[in-house]
C-alpha cells in the first residue's frame, strides 16, 4: 500500500515509540468546558495544544490571540499550565504573505497574556524560495521567548530546509480519504519521530488500528486523529472524536503496538 515506505526509508521504523497528541484546537471553553477538562487527565499523553486557532478562538471571532485577553480562556489556560501541558499561540503566515510587525505583536500578546511555550505557524509555505521569510519570523520568535517551542504547519511535506528552522513540522493535516493513501518524503528518514506531527479527520473507528500503524511507518511522534469531518464547513477539530477514551487507550503511557 502507498503508505508503506518508498525505497530510500528507514527500514525498521521505531514501532514501539511512543505517541502523542497535537491538538489543533477546541471549541472555546465557554462552549466545549468538557473538551478542555479531558486534557487534565493523567493518562492523555499531550504534546502540545494550540490556543487562538479558528475553533479555540472566542465566539465570533476569526482566531489568534484578539485584542484583549479572554476571560474564559484565561482560567482554563492556567488550568493546562499548572498541569504541565505545552501551550501553543496560533499564528497565521498566510503562506509567508503575513506582514512581520502584525505577527510578532501577535506572539508578544499571547505571551503577555497567556504565557505560552511556543508558537504554531499556520499555512506555513513549502517550497525553498519562502525559506528566508519563514526563517526570519522563527527567530524573531524565538527572541521573544527564550527557548520557544515552534511548530511548522505546512499541511503536506514541504522541502527539507524547513526541519532546520523549528521543533516540529504537520507534514500532513487533511481527510481520512487522503492519507491513509500517502506517501512519506525520504528526507524525513534522516529524523527522529518526535520531529513530525500529522493532523487526520474523517478517521472512521474501524480505521483507527490502520491511522496508527501509518503514523508510526511515516515516522510522525505527534498525531491527532478524529472522526469528525468538514462537512457543512464545520471544523473537525472543535470537539473530541467518538472514539476518545479508545484513542487514548491505545497511545496513553506504557502504550505500544
Amino acid at each position: 500500500m502507498s503508505y508503506l515506505i518508498p525505497s530510500g526509508r528507514r527500514a525498521s521504523p521505531d514501532t514501539d515509540a511512543p505517541l502523542r497528541f497535537g491538538v489543533p484546537g477546541m471549541a472555546h471553553p465557554l462552549l466545549a468546558p468538557a473538551e478542555w477538562g479531558e486534557l487534565l487527565r493523567a493518562d492523555v499523553p499531550v504534546d502540545w495544544v494550540v490556543l487562538g486557532s479558528g475553533a479555540m478562538a472566542a465566539p465570533g471571532a476569526s482566531g489568534g490571540p484578539g485584542a484583549r485577553p479572554d476571560p474564559y480562556c484565561l482560567p482554563a489556560v492556567a488550568r493546562l499550565r499548572d498541569a504541565g501541558v505545552r501551550l501553543l499561540g496560533h499564528l497565521d503566515l498566510k503562506f509567508g504573505e503575513r506582514p512581520f510587525e502584525e505577527l510578532l505583536g501577535e506572539a508578544q500578546r499571547y505571551l503577555n497574556w497567556y504565557k505560552v511555550d511556543g508558537f504554531s505557524l499556520d499555512a506555513c509555505p513549502t517550497g525553498p524560495a519562502a525559506l528566508p521569510t519563514v526563517r526570519r519570523a522563527v527567530s524573531a520568535l524565538r527572541t521573544l521567548r527564550e527557548r520557544a517551542r515552534v511548530v511548522l504547519v505546512h499541511g503536506a511535506h514541504p522541502c527539507a530546509g524547513y526541519a532546520e528552522l523549528a521543533d516540529q513540522l504537520v507534514t500532513f493535516r487533511g481527510p481520512w480519504s487522503a492519507y491513509r493513501w500517502s506517501q512519506v518524503a525520504e528526507w524525513t528518514a534522516d529524523h527522529p519521530p518526535e520531529r513530525f506531527c500529522h493532523l487526520v479527520y474523517g478517521v472512521p473507528r474501524a480505521h483507527l488500528d490502520e491511522a496508527l500503524r501509518i503514523a508510526r511507518w511515516q515516522g510522525a511522534g505527534t498525531i491527532y486523529f478524529t472522526d469528525r469531518t468538514d462537512r457543512d464547513e464545520a471544523d473537525p477539530w472543535e470537539v473530541m472524536p467518538g472514539y476518545w477514551d479508545e484513542i487514548v487507550s491505545r497511545i496513553g503511557p506504557g502504550v505500544s503496538e
